[in-house]
């Protein structure tokens, strides 16, 4: 390899290295709490954190307890979300916490990014609900009755408040290096789809007041929704997701789609650059667990089949006992009692 060849994939993996730490705070999901962080000597020492991000800590040392349960919530909703697939979203012991899948502009990375600024943002916003943090509380700009003829009343979750902090923390790296511009545009373009689906999911919860239960006065507050909703929505996006090249157009560098022939992507729409791995054989240099040893469905078609998911190697049968509850009958009153059945299963694992 020539000296010009080595130099030029030297760069390639520092900037990989480098994007990849805009991501990092996710550790965070691996502390047990953050309750007793002090602005003086904490913030410093918290792992995966860039220095801007330091300095939002400084300032809002109270938030950070929600960053990390928001770091946790993304790692579930994505394990949850890929639990099926070949990349199950698995994470490793440091940072970075998905290895360099997250420093790839694929479509995983996309996710990840989307998830996570998602997730920040519903974090701060339920605890700014709940009343744990001093700086904000419950969203009092809607009020009085609305055309619907129901009184705005209760806690609406102020989730302008989030989408702010959430653009503040986990932003911070993409506007401040913009050398990487094809994948600082496309972080950032899927930490704001990520925000967008939390806030297109919004809704309003209402509550009857009258005599006897009846409706006579209805007080409602705008509430987000459970996050594994935001989570199905951002899978769609994923598998929806528009390959796109950045290009400069008048004095700006966009992202457009790679094939001139596919719509334009919107906000709310999840990008990539470059195709995903086929994630079959184990990588642990890229935290990539490969599928050796992962149950599969014999019967399945679909990604989580055994001939898909084992990539063609075949598979593992074995006969196991299933432990479960059966015969369950309720007693007056008032409790349900059942019996535990043991019933054998097949068993199928990737090779």
């Amino acid at each position: 390899m020539t000296p010009d060849c080595v130099l030029k994939s030297l760069l390639m993996i520092i900037l990989a290295l480098f994007s990849a730490n805009a991501s990092n705070w996710l550790y965070l999901a691996k502390l047990s709490s953050l309750g007793s962080i002090t602005e003086e000597e904490g913030c410093e020492r918290l792992k995966g954190l860039i220095q801007r991000q330091v300095q939002v800590c400084r300032a809002s040392v109270e938030v950070m307890d929600s960053v990390r349960r928001g770091a946790q919530l993304a790692i579930q909703e994505c394990q949850h979300q890929f639990r099926h697939r070949r990349w199950n979203c698995s994470t490793l012991d440091t940072p970075p916490l998905f290895g360099r899948v997250a420093s790839q502009g694929t479509r995983e990375a996309a996710f990840v990014y989307a998830v996570s600024a998602a997730s920040l943002a519903y974090s701060v916003t339920r605890a700014c609900s709940s009343g744990e943090l001093e700086r904000c509380g419950c969203d009092r700009s809607v009020q009085g009755v609305s055309p619907a003829g129901f009184q705005w009343a209760g806690c609406s979750d102020n989730v302008a408040y989030g989408v702010a902090f959430s653009a503040s923390f986990a932003d911070v790296r993409e506007r401040s290096r913009r050398s990487a511009a094809g994948r600082a545009l496309m972080n950032l373009h899927n930490n704001e789809a990520g925000r967008n689906a939390v806030l297109s999911l919004m809704r309003v919860e209402c509550k009857c007041h009258g005599v006897s239960g009846s409706c006579e006065v209805r007080t409602c507050w705008r509430a987000m929704p459970p996050f594994r909703a935001v989570g199905v929505l951002l899978k769609e996006k994923f598998d929806g997701a528009t390959e796109v090249e950045p290009r400069r157009i008048g004095s700006a560098r966009a992202l457009v789609p790679r094939n001139p022939q596919f719509k334009p992507h919107t906000p709310e729409d999840l990008v990539y650059l470059e195709p995903s791995l086929d994630f079959c054989e184990r990588d642990a240099g890229s935290g990539v667990l490969g599928t050796e040893g992962r149950a599969c469905n014999l019967t399945s078609k679909a990604v989580d089949g055994c001939q898909l998911l084992c990539c063609g190697r075949g598979f593992h049968s074995r006969q196991a006992q299933l432990l479960e509850r059966c015969g369950c009958k309720f007693h007056w009153c008032c409790y349900v009692r059942c019996r535990q059945c043991l019933r054998r299963v097949e068993v199928h694992t990737c090779r």
